[in-house]
């Protein structure tokens, strides 16, 4: 069972900038895929963005991609989401998600196993 806790969180202007943090209780961390998700209010969960084992390939949802950057350090069982030139929109709940260790790319929640708490992100326009 790996328990993942999100921090990075916060309020922001519009054009700022936040990093998430996604921590890992379990060493096995590097045999897992990581992913971000968010759940702005009325809405469903949709993928942000995703990152295999070794760091070696990613993948971003459309509307993040060239300002939002997922990384990972498997020394420290910790994921991150660097997040640029927020946007209103990107106001949500942001959670980190661990899951298949295979080569693929997984943007679907389902194929994800562990999830966190979850971190409220929100842009002030």
């Amino acid at each position: 069972q790996v328990q993942l806790v999100e921090s990075g969180g916060g309020l922001v202007q519009a054009g700022g900038s936040l990093r998430l943090s996604c921590v890992a209780s379990e060493r096995t961390f590097y045999t897992y895929t990581m992913g971000w998700f968010r759940q702005a209010p009325g809405k469903e969960r949709e993928f942000v963005a995703t990152i295999t084992r070794t760091g070696g390939s990613t993948s971003y949802a459309d509307s993040v991609k060239g300002r939002f950057t997922i990384s990972r350090d498997n020394a420290k069982n910790t994921a991150f989401l660097q997040m640029n030139s927020l946007k209103p929109e990107d106001t949500a709940v942001y959670y980190c998600a661990a899951g298949p260790g295979g080569p693929g790319i997984y943007r679907v929640g389902s194929a994800y196993d562990y999830w966190g708490q979850g971190t409220q992100v929100t842009v002030s326009s």
